[in-house]
This record gives structure tokens, sequence and C-alpha cells, in this order.
């Protein structure tokens, strides 16, 4: 799933500016200019943008979309290639909450120009002007309904009640989300999280910590921790208790008090291809690539007529559709970017504590 560098691509470049220097610089921009690289996290994301985004714009433009699975968390790669001019590739998915202030604060991303004005029918708060949100997902609390039947946690606070609800669990080795989930735990009503009390957070989450069997750090891991059994409930990804769920699993999941996040396309600033890139960015608002997308994946689109044409049984299992999104809330970007480092500190400490 992780690509630091494709040594190829790299030659790619190489021979491009040698035969620049030699004279054929009009051929080799418009070699350029019929291709980009998008990165995404590989595995079922690829299937899914694959169908969704890449083919079609292909078909409608002639440029051909080469995609390469990127490291996990792309925001170190992204600023490296910004630095030194090594575009390795030209777009990419970033996250609204964990990605975009920082990038935007330091001025990576290129200037694509867009506003919510002039997409009426995307969730306003999937667009900036250098960044545009395809997909939603969300962190929520999971369980296997062999275990509890019909009486399993329906919140956090009973995730935390390990009389009324003893199992096994498992939950995400960092403090986006967890943090949230510890408070909402610990009483503090879903609209009224931010500023987190992240004192209070960490007291909630001595707590727990004693029941915890399993601190996943990936969404494959996760995935294969409530679809064997190995645990009995777990905070996770919407996607990932669903893809255990349609392997045969006996999975329950609950929307509510939910943590959704957007996902989106941003731009490398200064990238030789970016006017491509723009091209293909704006490509993905359309609402049916989008419902395409969730034929894969179980994300729900940002653009909101994207349910006009996505199957009714279907749309149930999305985020964004009413009934789920209306329990959930998006982690604040403005918070976690004024206190991501010195909060993911203190809580890599405290988990080996």
């Amino acid at each position: 799933m992780t690509q630091d560098f494709n040594p190829a691509r790299r030659r790619v470049l190489h021979g491009a500016g040698a035969l620049a220097v030699a004279g054929a610089l009009p051929l080799a921009v418009r070699a350029q200019e019929k291709q980009i690289v998008v990165s995404d996290p590989g595995g079922p994301y690829t299937t899914a943008y694959r169908e969704a985004f890449y083919d079609p714009f292909e078909k409608a433009t002639g440029i051909k979309v080469v995609s390469v699975a990127r490291e996990s968390q792309p925001v170190a790669q992204f600023a490296a290639m910004v630095q030194t001019k090594n575009y390795v590739w030209d777009v990419t998915t970033l996250t609204l909450s964990a990605d975009i202030p920082y990038l935007e604060a330091k001025g990576l991303l290129e200037p694509i120009g867009l506003k919510a004005s002039d997409y009426p029918d995307i969730m306003p708060e999937a667009i900036t002007p250098n960044w545009l949100g395809v997909d939603v997902y969300s962190t929520v609390l999971a369980y296997r309904a062999d275990r509890f039947k019909d009486n399993g946690p329906k919140t956090w606070a009973d995730f935390w009640d390990v009389k009324k609800y003893p199992g096994r669990r498992c939950l995400r080795r960092s403090p986006l989300d967890t943090l949230e989930q510890a408070l909402l735990a610990d009483g503090v009503p879903l609209d009224k999280l931010y500023p987190l009390d992240v004192d209070r957070a960490f007291k909630s989450l001595d707590r727990i910590k004693p029941h915890v069997n399993i601190w996943w750090t990936s969404g494959a891991q996760a995935m294969q921790a409530i679809q064997s059994g190995d645990v009995d409930m777990i905070s996770t990804w919407n996607g990932r208790a669903q893809a255990a769920k349609d392997a045969g699993a006996p999975v329950a999941i609950v929307w509510n008090q939910g943590l959704y996040s957007i996902e989106g396309w941003g731009i490398p600033k200064g990238t030789p291809r970016a006017e491509a890139a723009k091209q293909f960015v704006r490509f993905c608002a359309d609402a049916k690539r989008q419902a395409l997308l969730t034929r894969t994946l179980a994300y729900g689109p940002t653009n909101r007529k994207a349910f006009e044409t996505i199957a009714k049984e279907r749309a149930a299992l999305l985020p964004t559709a009413p009934d789920n999104i209306r329990d959930m809330r998006l982690p604040s970007p403005q918070w976690w970017e004024a206190n991501r480092q010195k909060v993911t500190e203190r809580f890599n400490s405290w988990i080996i504590s």
C-alpha cells in the first residue's frame, strides 16, 4: 500500500529533462500534458477510483491517468515534492481534518480556484479554494452481532462500560477520533466537543486502557480483528466494517456518535502538469461519477445529487445518507491543526506508559 518512490518514474522525468536540453522541449511538454500521475491509498480505493474517475477522465479528455499507491500519511512526501520540485505524482487524496489545514498554511497546495458557490450540490465543507472532497468516510463503533445479539453497545459510553458490555475491545492507535470518543464516553455532547478538553479525554482513556486488547494501526488490521472475531467491539472506519459484513461476518455498525471525515483531491504546488491535474479534480465533482464510487467503496458522495442514482439499499449503508450523517459530526480541522503535534506526542507517550 505504501510507495515511497518510483525509480522508473524518476528516470522518465530525468529523460524528459534531457530531451528538453537537446531541443525537444515541445515534444516533452506535449507528452506530459497527455498524462498525470495520481496517488491514492491503493487496494479497493484504486479499483473504485479507476472505475469512477480515472477511466472516464481518460475517455473524456485523452489524458492518461497513471495511479500509484501512496504512503498512508502523505503530508511529509507532499511537502518534500514541492520543496525539491521532484514531482512523483500530480494529484493525491488528502483528508480535510488531517491534511488540508497544514498544507494550506504552508502554501504547499496548487491553487485551483474552487468556489462552493460554483458547486451548489456539493457539501460546502467539502470545498476549499485548493481542494475538492469527493467521498466521506466515518469512524464508527462496530460490534459482533453474534456476541451481543440485539443488545449491543450504541454509544461510546456503552463501549467504555465493561460491566454491562463485557468483551474484547479495539481502538485506534491515534489521538484523532480517539480523544473525541473518550470525551463522548465521559458525557460530553457531540456538538460541544471543541475545544477538546485534553486532560479530561486522557482521564477517560485511563479508564478504558486496561480493557483494550488491540490498538490498531491500519484499516486492514482493524477489519481483520472484527471480521475474525478477535475482538467483540471496535472503533473503525465504516468502509472496513462494511467490508467485513460483506465477507459474511456478523458485524453491526453504529452510526450514532460517529466522526466523519472528507477525503478528496489536492495538487502539489508547482507540478508541471498542474493544468491537466486541475481538470481532473473538477471532473470528479460530477454526481454520477461519485455515485459510481459507492458501488465499490461504502463511502458517501459529497455531491448530494449522487443519491439520485444510488440504489436505496446501498445508500442506507453510506455515511452521507441523511439518516446516518445527522448523528455524526466532522472533527474540527482548525483545532487539530493547532494542537495535533503536542497531542500526538502526549498520546504516543501515554500509549506506552
